[in-house]
C-alpha cells in the first residue's frame, strides 16, 4: 500500500509550468525593453545634438553649404525647400493613394467574385507589400521619369511613393472592410438599398477608422523614404521650394543625408535638427491617425 502523497506529482508539474510561464514573460519583457531602450537612446542623442539648432530661421531659410550661415548672426540657412517639398510630396501621394488604394480594396472586397483570379491578385498584392523600396524606385524611374517623360519632378516622386505604399493601403483597407459585420449589409439590403448605397452609407462609414489609420501610417512610412525619391532624381540640395507639379523637388530625408555626409562636425548638429523636424511631422501624422480612429470608432 502506497503511503506517498497522490497529489505531489501534479503539484510539481503545475509549479514547473508556472516557472516556464514566468521565464517566457521575462524573455518577452526583455525583448520589448531592448527596442524601447534603443529608441529612447536614439531620440535622446538626436535631441542633444540638435539642441539650439532648431530655430525659426532653420525652418524658413534655404540650405547652405557654409556652416557659418547656420550659426547665430549668420546669413541664415535651413531646411525650408526640403520641408515644403516633403509636404507637397506627401499630400500628392495621399490623394493618389486614397483613390487608387481604397478603390481597389472596395472592388476586391465588395464587387469581385471569389475565384482563382481574385485570390491570385490578392496574394500578389500582399507579397508586394514586402518588396524593398529601392525596387519601387527603379520602377518609378523606368515608368514615370523615362517612359511617361515626367522627368525628375514632384509628381513623378509622388507617383513612385504611391506605388510603394499602395499594397499596404489595399491590404489594410480590405481588413477594415472585413471587420464590418455582414448583418449590417443584409439589414441595408432588406430595406431596399442598392449595393452602392450599402457600401457608401453602411460599409465605408463603419470601416473609416481602419482605412484612415492604415493610410496615414503608410504615409508616415513614405515621408521618411529616401531610396525611391533618390532613384527618380530628387535633389539633395535645392534652394527654392517647388512651385508646380512638374518642378524639381527635394525632400527632408535627402537634405538630412546630404548634411550627415559632410565632414564638418557642425553639420552633424544640422542633420540632427533636420531629423527632429522630420520626427515631429511623423508624430503629428500618427497623432492624427489616432484621433481619427477614436473619433469614428463606434466603440469609443
Amino acid at each position: 500500500m502506497s503511503t506517498g502523497n497522490p497529489f505531489a506529482e501534479g503539484t510539481e508539474d503545475i509549479a514547473r509550468k508556472r516557472l516556464i510561464g514566468r521565464a517566457f514573460v521575462a524573455i518577452c519583457f526583455a525583448s520589448t525593453l531592448v527596442g524601447i531602450v534603443a529608441l529612447v537612446a536614439l531620440i535622446a542623442d538626436v535631441l542633444v545634438e540638435s539642441w539650439g539648432w532648431v530655430t525659426w530661421e532653420f525652418l524658413t531659410y534655404p540650405p547652405s553649404q557654409v556652416i557659418e550661415n547656420f550659426l547665430p548672426g549668420g546669413r541664415g540657412a535651413g531646411i525650408y525647400p526640403a520641408l515644403v517639398g516633403s509636404i507637397f510630396l506627401i499630400a500628392l501621394t495621399a490623394v493618389f493613394t486614397v483613390f487608387l488604394g481604397v478603390g481597389a480594396a472596395v472592388y476586391l472586397e465588395e464587387y469581385a467574385s471569389e475565384n482563382r483570379l481574385t485570390s491570385f491578385i490578392e496574394a500578389n498584392i500582399a507579397n508586394l507589400a514586402g518588396v524593398p523600396s529601392i525596387v519601387y524606385g527603379l520602377l518609378g524611374l523606368a515608368i514615370f521619369v523615362r517612359s511617361v517623360q515626367l522627368g525628375s519632378s514632384l509628381i513623378a516622386g509622388a507617383l513612385t511613393l504611391t506605388l510603394l505604399i499602395l499594397p499596404i493601403v489595399i491590404v489594410s483597407t480590405q481588413e477594415a472592410l472585413r471587420s464590418v459585420p455582414d448583418s449590417q449589409r443584409q439589414a441595408a439590403y432588406g430595406v431596399g438599398a442598392t449595393q452602392w448605397q450599402v457600401i457608401r452609407d453602411v460599409v465605408l462609414p463603419r470601416a473609416l477608422p481602419g482605412i484612415m489609420t492604415g493610410t496615414i501610417l503608410s504615409l508616415s512610412r513614405a515621408i521618411g523614404e529616401t531610396a525611391p525619391i533618390l532613384m527618380v532624381g530628387a535633389a539633395t540640395s535645392l534652394f527654392v521650394a517647388p512651385d508646380g507639379l512638374t518642378a524639381p523637388f527635394s525632400a527632408m530625408p535627402m537634405m538630412i543625408f546630404e548634411w550627415a555626409s559632410r565632414p564638418d562636425p557642425e553639420f552633424q548638429h544640422v542633420a540632427a535638427a533636420g531629423i527632429v523636424v522630420l520626427l515631429t511631422i511623423l508624430l503629428l501624422m500618427n497623432a492624427v491617425a489616432i484621433l481619427i480612429r477614436n473619433r469614428y470608432d463606434p466603440r469609443s
